[in-house]
């Protein structure tokens, strides 16, 4: 019994010095061997690895993915106009150097974050010094960005780190200038108000102006239409007259003088004052005419 025991205890140590000599390496890492704090060996190939038990050799993981740094608070930066703006930017980093990266920093990701941190402060700090809020903020916006980039590029290098991309969240004023600069843009809308409603007035007054112009054109020609109408009937009636009063000149002043009674006497109590031995009462006196005939009394 006791023999067997000391089997299963022996069985069992052998079988824990293999399993600390068989390690895995997942595809989105990489696996640093080292001895007494010396790198021995990197690999970055997924699959089954084998090393010295322990304590002799010991493995670190490190991720190979695409990581991000985004700090959670604004930086305050000064602009080339000697204003202070608040910048929150965020980078996409990568691990391409294992070994020089556990060098840099033990394999520890927080110190390698805030080394990152650190130079993308000093990035931002050296292109927006350069730069206008108005260039930085929209004009410039993606030169400042490119910059920054290739900056960071360089510094990332020599700890084992690419820099896949580098992107400005936001960029907004500090608080003390915010009013001012709502107050310019208030003032700006304004003044681009005026300026349309002031267009739109001159439209407005020129479109009046051509209606009132064609209206005026329009009455004239109308005007000018009417009164040739009217002349020509005047002038068609005045031939009709004259070759009724060429016909029969007497039966002519017969006719206008019966216009001009029923005219004068149109009702009971018309009042006409004149002689009657005028010519006005002609046919009164004698109705009966030199054509034959004679008119109704």
């Amino acid at each position: 019994m006791n023999r067997l025991i000391s089997l299963v205890i022996a069985a069992l140590a052998v079988l824990f010095v293999l399993s600390s000599t068989i390690f895995v390496v997942s595809q989105r890492q990489y696996a640093i061997v080292f001895a007494f704090g010396e790198v021995k060996q990197v690999i970055d190939t997924p699959g089954l690895h084998f090393k010295l038990p322990q304590p002799f050799q010991n493995v670190l993981f490190l991720d190979k993915r695409i990581l991000t740094l985004d700090t959670p608070d604004s930086d305050r930066f000064i602009t080339a106009e000697k204003k202070n703006i608040l910048v929150d930017a965020f980078i996409k980093w990568r691990i391409v150097e294992p070994k020089l990266y556990f060098v840099s920093f033990g394999g520890d990701e927080r110190r390698a974050l805030d080394r990152m941190s650190q130079i993308v402060k000093a990035a931002l700090n050296d292109e927006i010094t350069k730069r206008t809020v108005r260039e930085v903020i929209s004009g410039e916006r993606g030169k400042v960005m490119d910059a920054i980039r290739k900056k960071v590029e360089e510094e990332a290098k020599e700890i084992g780190v690419e820099i896949v991309d580098v992107r400005l969240k936001r960029v907004d004023y500090v608080e003390q200038i915010n009013a001012s600069v709502y107050d310019r843009m208030k003032a700006e809308r304004a003044r681009v108000a005026n300026e349309l409603r002031s267009t739109g007035s001159a439209e407005s007054e020129k479109i009046r102006a051509d209606a009132d112009r064609q209206r005026t054109v329009i009455l004239a020609e109308a005007y000018r239409d009417a009164e040739n109408l009217r002349g020509e009937g005047d002038a068609k009636a005045s031939a009709i007259y004259a070759s009724a009063f060429g016909q029969n000149p007497e039966f002519y002043k017969f006719y206008r003088s019966l216009e001009a009674y029923r005219a004068s006497f149109r009702t009971r109590n018309d009042v006409l004052v004149v002689d009657p031995n005028t010519e006005f009462f002609k046919y009164f006196k004698s109705p009966t005419l030199p054509a034959g005939g004679s008119p109704k009394k």
